[in-house]
């Protein structure tokens, strides 16, 4: 298997492959000068849902706490499972030396309990990262108040996971958010407005709430899924599982079907690798990434616990969904990358194994080079071939004369026909750079590249370099008062 994508300084390389930017997006027209234009608003992407869309058996709150300066900014959040069964829970963390004092201790949480949960609190504002000692005490102090505060139940081993994101290296305002606890237990609720005040919770440099629900059937019975995640910036998520660990990219899916801890975990482990780690915003891995999944087994009718052994249907069918679903939030983040104009799937196929497939669109997805040239609208496939080329496959089993690279039109386009750009190792001998400037005018790319040597495939999703992230970025300090965020 080949190893993982090194990180590389995106800023830097970022800010120093802007001028070439200014040169024509058209060998052709020569003129063209790539303007600085800005992200396109992304309200569309903000869904809402009657309360029946959400699962059952989940309550939850949020806050402005006084972390984010400004008065009424939502920086505090808590999800608490109701349900009278125990709340099986799972997550993804990152592989970051650096690992966030919240990872650390959920981690912990998560073995003590051999996978069981009450719920999560987050803040935003600050990542409690690097911050040795005090930050440590102060993830466990989020833990123990929230859970001390609940209601008791007669289930063991059910603690409150914790979550932050922020400024890395200062630390948290910790009394002002433990103050702040048992109002937010006594406001627990189920409604749309708050399930959606708790997405705002998440936000740093977001720009939109990442809030999505969905339904599926299994044995004739209704299974709900809701799910959370914020990211913008600092994204290239690598996560595994807490016991083997392996802005800032955090996430929820809670779910009211009856699963085992274990088997939860497979089943994120295989959506997470399919999702989550498929995106890449600038190729930087945050300190506290982590996704977290919980299921309570709330929903109506579920007559037992479903195991991978004992239901492989049943749990096959729930990690497809569970995949797609994770695919669907992970999408987001990449849409509301710091500064992005474009979301650029690329999916590589004609692979011998998937991780050789996974490992050349990573490569492609995290060139400073090609995304600039997607942000310039220009087709230049020489900076995709570059990239195709360097991948780190050892050994390397890519044959130069059998590579193609095509453009995909996005489905606004009236016409749907692909834009060949190099078959098997040979620039189209008659590329119609009028069609490929109209491709890449819109929001929505695809670049499809076929190594021609098997049958796997792999997609990455990723967004293109801008004016716009190198300010943002060039902005972002570790300021003791937090003032930088809203």
């Amino acid at each position: 298997m080949p190893p993982s994508l090194p990180s590389h300084s995106a800023v830097s390389r970022a800010a120093a492959a802007i001028p070439a930017l200014a040169r024509s997006a058209s060998t052709s027209a020569g003129t063209a000068v790539t303007p600085n234009k800005p992200p396109p608003n992304k309200d569309h992407l903000i869904n809402t849902y009657p309360a029946e869309a959400f699962p059952s058996g989940f309550q939850v709150a949020s806050t402005h706490s006084g972390i984010k300066k400004k008065a009424g900014v939502l920086d505090l959040g808590i999800l608490v499972s109701t349900s009278e069964t125990s709340c099986s829970a799972a997550a993804c963390m990152t592989r970051n030396v650096f690992k966030a004092a919240p990872v650390t201790v959920t981690s912990e949480l998560l073995r003590n309990s051999n996978g069981k949960a009450r719920g999560f609190i987050i803040n935003s504002g600050c990542a409690n990262a690097v911050t040795g000692k005090k930050g440590l005490e102060d993830a466990w102090s989020m833990s123990n108040t929230t859970t001390s505060n609940l209601p008791q139940t007669n289930k063991d081993n059910e603690s409150t996971l914790v979550m932050s994101t922020g400024v890395i290296g200062q630390h948290l305002p910790i009394d002002k958010i433990l103050g702040q606890i048992p109002n937010l237990i006594k406001n627990l609720d189920s409604s749309p407005k708050s399930w959606l005040d708790l997405s705002k919770s998440f936000m740093t440099t977001d720009t939109f709430p990442k809030l999505r629900c969905r339904s599926f059937k299994l044995n004739d019975k209704e299974i709900k899924l809701v799910g959370i995640d914020k990211g913008a910036g600092m994204i290239a998520p690598s996560m595994g599982p807490p016991q083997q660990p392996h802005a800032t990219l955090l996430g929820v899916i809670a779910t009211d079907i009856s699963i085992n801890s274990n088997d939860l975990q497979n089943a994120l482990n295989y959506a997470v690798d399919r999702s989550f780690n498929n995106i890449t915003v600038d190729g930087d891995m945050s300190t506290n990434d982590t996704i977290l999944c919980l299921a309570n087994g709330a929903a109506p009718g579920q007559q037992k616990e479903i195991t991978e052994k004992e239901n492989p249907k049943e749990f096959s069918i729930f990690k497809e969904e569970l995949r797609s679903f994770a695919e669907e939030l992970a999408q987001l983040v990449v849409r509301d990358g710091e500064g992005a104009t474009k979301f650029v799937t690329i999916r590589v196929k004609g692979a011998p194994s998937y991780e050789i497939a996974n490992a050349v669109a990573k490569s492609v997805a995290n060139s400073s080079l090609f995304k600039t040239a997607m942000y310039g609208e220009d087709a230049n496939w020489g900076r995709i071939l570059c990239a195709v080329g360097y991948a780190p496959l050892e050994p390397n089993p890519i044959s130069p004369n059998q590579v193609s690279v095509t453009f995909i039109p996005s489905s606004n386009l009236s016409n749907k026909e692909p834009l060949k750009l190099l078959i098997n190792g040979e620039p189209h001998p008659n590329i119609d750079e009028e069609r490929a400037s109209e491709i890449l005018k819109e929001e929505d790319l695809e670049i499809e590249i076929d190594l021609g040597n098997g049958q796997e495939e792999s997609k990455v999703w990723t967004c293109d370099f801008s004016h716009e992230y190198v300010t943002i970025n060039g902005s972002v300090s570790s300021r003791s008062d937090l003032s930088w965020f809203p």
